[in-house]
């Protein structure tokens, strides 16, 4: 074949239509699947800035025609949660106190037995692995009255300390499943080679898998943050009104059958309830992918 044969016929492949089957049929899919999630948010964005006058004309997909912030205000200071009425605030400063210990404690623990089981063989580690495993799909409903029982004996029932112990209990099996993937999905030769160096239990932890490890650490932070911070049912059974986190509070004042039902406080006060999650997750997704990518589902 000539030279001036090849200058002129294409090379490489063929270039795939952009309008194919399979491309109508996968954005189609994604662009379907992102309305559905984010039709309700923009109806929830647009009733919060309305005035109770604009919303009783009842087109709920209309942009606000005069925006008001009035009920995000009373929705965070002034909205009544049973007999307070200082609205979500309370709840939100409780929600603070919960989440900052349970998840710290929890990622601690479970970081170090998810390292133990998958690096040190101890004697009795595939039960005590098994146990976890067993812990990671037993309901919650089933345990609510023997930990009712247990922080009652123990003087902690109704307060936040023994929300924290809840959330922190509950969290471990899965996290530490999570870390012990991860670590098991690291080369067993830098283990090693720690070792032979005199490394020993904690050395090896502290300066080859902890700066190795914050994909997971990252995954294992927003789990714990979405679970204890969304989490509804431990909040109302394990605490009291003056210490009911944010999302017990917020089922207050959507539920409340008393005077004229206000949905655009509803909506504000369901918006400021799911910020702190969310924010998390647009600030850390990045790491968050990674961390499933690189062995958290591994097994």
């Amino acid at each position: 074949m000539s030279d001036a044969t090849l200058a002129i016929e294409p090379s490489g492949p063929k270039p795939k239509p952009i309008f194919s089957r399979r491309n109508i049929i996968v954005y189609g899919s994604l662009i379907v699947i992102c309305l559905y999630y984010l039709v309700p948010l923009y109806v929830m964005v647009v009733t919060s800035l309305k005035g109770m006058p604009e919303i009783r004309l009842g087109n709920i997909f209309s942009p606000p025609l005069e925006i008001t912030f009035q009920p995000w205000v009373k929705a965070w200071a002034e909205a009544c949660t049973g007999l307070n009425c200082d609205g979500l605030s309370r709840g939100f400063w409780n929600s603070v106190r919960i989440l900052i210990p349970s998840v710290i404690v929890s990622i601690i623990i479970a970081s170090v037995n998810g390292y133990a089981l998958a690096n040190w063989r101890f004697k009795g580690a595939n039960i005590f692995f098994t146990i976890l495993i067993f812990g990671s799909f037993i309901p919650y409903q089933v345990m609510l009255y023997p930990i009712v029982i247990i922080l009652r004996e123990i003087g902690l029932y109704g307060s936040l300390t023994g929300l924290v112990i809840v959330h922190t209990i509950f969290g471990m099996p899965i996290l530490t499943l999570l870390f012990r993937n991860y670590f098991t999905s690291v080369p067993e030769e830098l283990f090693k080679a720690a070792r032979i160096d005199g490394a020993g239990f904690w050395g090896i932890y502290f300066r080859i898998m902890l700066p190795m490890s914050l994909p997971i650490f990252v995954v294992a932070m927003i789990l714990q943050v979405t679970g204890i911070w969304n989490d509804f049912l431990f909040g109302v059974v394990y605490t009291k009104p003056d210490t009911y986190p944010m999302t017990v509070q917020l089922n207050n004042i959507v539920n409340s059958v008393q005077g004229v039902k206000e949905y655009n406080v509803n909506m504000a006060a369901t918006i400021i309830t799911g910020l702190v999650p969310l924010t998390v997750y647009f600030i850390s997704g990045k790491l968050f992918v990674r961390g499933i990518a690189a062995g958290a589902v591994k097994g």
